[in-house]
């Protein structure tokens, strides 16, 4: 991760790993039959852990907001834990075969359509007020994601505070009042359809060395 994080995964040969592990190419080849391989094993373990820790959370019980706060937990979590995968994830889908390319694209796909399902759900139940749950989604999704690309550890505050910050601003614009003016004349808000992605609309996330 470190290689492909800092050289690229097209700048990082076989023989840059074998060297990084001590090991000759052709013993490397013994454990893997190539650095896609590699790739694509960090990518999916990265998407399988939003899965499995965030979407139970969007999709179980109890009130939108208590839910909404303990999912952006959960993903800045992860991010935090995980930021070198996440990096690979947002910027290296491109060098991964067209059948494992889309099969990481649907499961990423099927996250963010949880959100938005989520957000509907909470603008049925009048916990949340806004335009539309694929511009929420996006709006909440961009800063959790770009979290990996700044946080740092060591920094003077921890996850949780962040969590706690992020959720009572995006709660915060979710709660404005629906009378509210959604866009003017003078700015117009983009067409997008229901399939669209962050990166669709974003491009990838890049993150420095």
């Amino acid at each position: 991760m470190r290689l492909f994080r800092e050289h690229g995964y097209d700048g990082t040969s076989m023989q840059d790993l074998a060297e990084a592990l001590g090991m000759h190419r052709g013993s490397l080849y013994h454990y893997i039959a190539s650095k896609e391989d590699l790739l694509f094993e960090i990518v999916e373990s990265a998407m399988a852990r939003f899965h499995d820790e965030v979407r139970p959370i969007l999709e179980g019980e109890g009130p939108a907001p208590d839910r909404l706060r303990r999912a952006v937990g959960a993903h800045l979590r992860i991010a935090a834990e995980e930021p070198d995968e996440l990096t690979l994830l947002q910027v290296e889908l491109k060098a991964l075969a067209p059948e494992r390319r889309g099969q990481i694209v649907a499961e990423r796909d099927a996250y963010e359509h949880a959100w938005r399902a989520f957000i509907r759900e909470g603008m049925r139940d009048g916990a949340f007020h806004c335009a539309d749950e694929r511009t929420a989604g996006f709006m909440i999704l961009a800063a959790c994601n770009w979290f990996s690309q700044w946080y740092r550890p060591t920094g003077p505050l921890g996850v949780e505070e962040f969590a706690s910050r992020f959720t009572d601003l995006f709660l915060d614009a979710l709660r404005a009042s629906p009378a509210a003016p959604r866009a003017t004349e003078d700015a117009p808000t983009p067409p997008a359809t229901d399939k669209q992605t962050i990166a669709d609309v974003y491009g990838p996330l890049h993150r420095e060395p």
